[in-house]
């Protein structure tokens, strides 16, 4: 589905802001328990701490990961290569609920885990081959509030935006967004309770 289709598929309960051809809107209160689902993954999902190399040397990325979908899809990043070897029930449900929403039909959801205010993300967008031209991407907070910043790749006299993700809320990326935008979790040294995304989305290729 095209990300310009989205606001007439999922109805105005979503916010957009409003970017031309890229598409980014916010629907908050989509998980109501939010901090128990928040423990939840915490407690049931695989967590590991990978690597990049960056200018030769290899360094730990500043949060935790984990790659779920299903059997056999494969999804490559910044030097990584993921293997998703099927869904647990839990993200299973919340896949479902929102296709139910967005009939996007993601086969994958990479989560990362900031344990507090020191993990961060840095800025980057998620183009790679495998999702195709225009992607969308379905992303859920559960846990503590973060601030979620997107900055122009080639207009600059746009400048830098900023959002407040709170828990529970369900953020999507779709239309040019990720071919004219970067975006990053900054660090927060005064938040000191933890929060993890979901990024739903379909590998193609």
């Amino acid at each position: 589905m095209a990300g310009g289709d989205l606001l007439s598929q999922a109805g105005e309960s979503i916010e957009w802001l409003d970017l031309g051809a890229s598409r980014l809107g916010i629907l908050n209160g989509f998980v109501s328990d939010h901090w128990q689902l928040y423990q939840q993954l915490c407690d049931e999902i695989d967590w590991q701490q990978p690597s990049v190399r960056l200018y030769g040397k290899s360094h730990p990325v500043p949060r935790l990961t984990a790659f779920y979908g299903d059997d056999g899809v494969e999804y490559r990043y910044s030097g990584l290569t993921h293997r998703a070897d099927g869904w647990p029930s839990t993200l299973q449900t919340l896949n479902k609920r929102i296709d139910s929403l967005l009939k996007t039909g993601f086969n994958t959801v990479l989560l990362n885990r900031y344990r507090d205010g020191s993990d961060a993300m840095g800025f980057h967008a998620d183009d790679e081959a495998s999702l195709g031209a225009n992607p969308v991407i379905a992303s859920l907070s559960v846990g503590a509030e973060r601030r979620f910043v997107i900055k122009p790749r080639h207009n600059k006299t746009q400048g830098k935006r900023e959002l407040v993700l709170q828990g529970g809320s369900l953020l999507i990326m779709a239309g040019k967004f990720q071919s004219e935008w970067l975006h990053g979790v900054p660090a927060d040294k005064k938040q000191g309770e933890g929060r993890i995304n979901l990024t739903f989305r379909k590998v193609i290729a």
